[in-house]
């Protein structure tokens, strides 16, 4: 049974058919709190320690979705191919709006979390919130963070994002489908691409678009504004 709980195939196949799962449940209960990560992460969680299979050997085994991961932000690029012309004629726009969110994000946090008495390494675990994981990971560690920290940081605001976000947008009156992309993708990452892909092609095309570059701005930014405070 221990080896059968331990294999790289169960535990990929127990990951997806949670996930898989887990959306069917969305689809078929709407709840924002049914957020399928959301719910994939509390099986997960309740598996693993009802089991007592370690999370390194599950990491360990379920490596491929990291690296798929990767693979899946890149493929974001076909999509933001067949939006080009919506980008042309509002470059400074994404520019700038990516500059200002990327700052408004490193900034609140760090503020925050030193108010609060955080550790500097608690802090700058924290920085990197808004990119998505595998920068975010990279950034916390060469900041002297704690990636385990980072990551469930990242997940957090990623799952909050894509519940919150289209409703915050609706109520503060943000119609425009490229700004509603731009605050998905820049704030949320991954997570709240998948969501603004679910409002529409352009809104998710834009996410995407906002995950590269709010990902390459932060980790430009983060060594910077840790010299400057």
């Amino acid at each position: 049974m221990e080896t059968l709980l331990n294999s790289q195939l169960f535990l990929l196949t127990l990951t997806l058919g949670v996930y898989l799962a887990a959306v069917v449940l969305r689809q078929r209960f709407p709840c924002a709190l049914l957020h399928p990560v959301l719910v994939s992460m509390a099986v997960l969680i309740g598996f693993l320690k009802l089991t007592g299979v370690d999370y390194e050997c599950y990491r360990e085994k379920t490596q491929v979705i990291d690296f798929l991961l990767g693979l899946s932000v890149v493929a974001l690029g076909y999509v933001l191919h067949d939006q080009i012309r919506n980008i042309r004629g509002n470059v400074i726009s994404i520019v700038v709006s990516i500059f200002v969110g990327s700052v408004v994000g490193i900034l609140s946090v760090v503020w925050i979390a030193r108010w609060l008495g955080a550790a500097p390494a608690i802090v700058a675990s924290l920085e990197p919130k808004s990119v998505t994981t595998p920068i975010a990971l990279a950034v916390s560690e060469s900041s002297g963070g704690i990636p385990a920290l980072t990551s469930i940081a990242v997940i957090v605001v990623g799952v909050f994002g894509g519940i919150v976000g289209p409703w915050v947008l609706r109520r503060i009156g943000v119609e425009s489908r490229i700004a509603q992309g731009l605050a998905m993708g820049a704030a949320a990452h991954a997570l709240g691409t998948a969501r603004a892909m679910e409002l529409g092609a352009v809104e998710g095309a834009i996410s995407g678009l906002a995950i590269g570059l709010m990902g390459v701005t932060t980790a430009v930014l983060i060594p910077i504004l840790e010299r400057l405070l």
